[in-house]
């Protein structure tokens, strides 16, 4: 499917009409492709890793430390399935998984970000960017609900897990903010096809519920909150797939994770939609 630039006017109406296309926005922010339409969907909001050139000369932290906070190839983990909305924006311009008025750092892991504070302008430059998203977001989750009633969105993350002091996960699942009493066994199911994915070079298998992070993303929060029939699963794998003090990616490990996602994740959503519609 030929990728194609596109506005934000013409996404929303290629949604709205049920069309397939494959775009990155008119402002090379984030793209969304639709194969066919189905109850299932894919996100990797933070895979961006542009940064706007006039922020440069003002920004604290390297290449690196944004890197290293980002979840690179998370949307190559996913890129096979039929619906793939992806940023292409570091979070360290504006995160997509925190509400507007959080969304533009003044500092970011501790360290502050800028030599001197951003402007009006570069800040709502950047937050019209988070905005345009999430119109995207509420129609496509609209439009999925409109054909289906009930559909699951796999928001896919990862996470530096070096740097706990302590054992953690292959894989953690975020549910704090969703409805555990009636999705709690489609819960447990993903958790327990999470652990069953092989991975190369002896890398362990485990995946546990809110052990590193309990899902309190905004793109979770906002899909939650606005459709009553959409299952959000905060996804995160450990950075096992890659050396995040080094910043060199495992391209085999990405590729098992990709290819056993191809399978597993397609018919997880089916037993949900199975088991959910009416």
């Amino acid at each position: 499917m030929k990728l194609q630039r596109l506005s934000l006017a013409e996404i929303i109406n290629n949604i709205e009409n049920e069309f397939c296309f494959h775009a990155v926005s008119d402002d090379y922010s984030f793209t969304l492709k639709i194969e066919s339409y189905v109850h299932y969907a894919c996100a990797a909001v933070h895979d961006g890793h542009q940064f706007r050139k006039e922020l440069w000369d003002n920004c604290l932290h390297t290449e690196y430390e944004r890197w290293y906070e980002e979840d690179p190839e998370t949307k190559r983990m996913v890129a096979s399935h039929p619906i793939v909305l992806a940023a292409c924006d570091s979070r360290f311009e504006y995160d997509l998984n925190r509400d507007p008025e959080n969304a533009v750092f003044d500092t970011a892991w501790g360290k502050q970000l800028w030599k001197s504070p951003l402007d009006a302008s570069e800040k709502e430059h950047s937050l019209k960017k988070h905005s345009n998203f999430y119109k995207v977001v509420e129609a496509l989750i609209s439009k999925l609900e409109e054909k289906f009633e009930i559909c699951i969105v796999y928001d896919m993350h990862s996470y530096n897990w070096k740097r706990w002091d302590r054992e953690v996960p292959t894989w953690n699942l975020g549910t704090s903010n969703i409805d555990n009493e009636r999705f709690g066994n489609e819960v447990e199911s993903w958790r327990v096809t999470l652990a069953s994915i092989n991975l190369p070079h002896g890398i362990k298998q485990t995946s546990k519920i809110n052990d590193t992070f309990q899902g309190n993303g905004y793109f979770l929060k906002f899909i939650t909150n606005n459709f009553k029939n959409t299952l959000v699963l905060a996804t995160e794998i450990a950075k096992v797939y890659c050396d995040e003090y080094e910043q060199i990616i495992y391209p085999e490990v990405v590729d098992a994770v990709a290819q056993q996602l191809k399978f597993l994740l397609p018919k997880h959503a089916s037993e949900f939609y199975n088991t959910h519609h009416n």
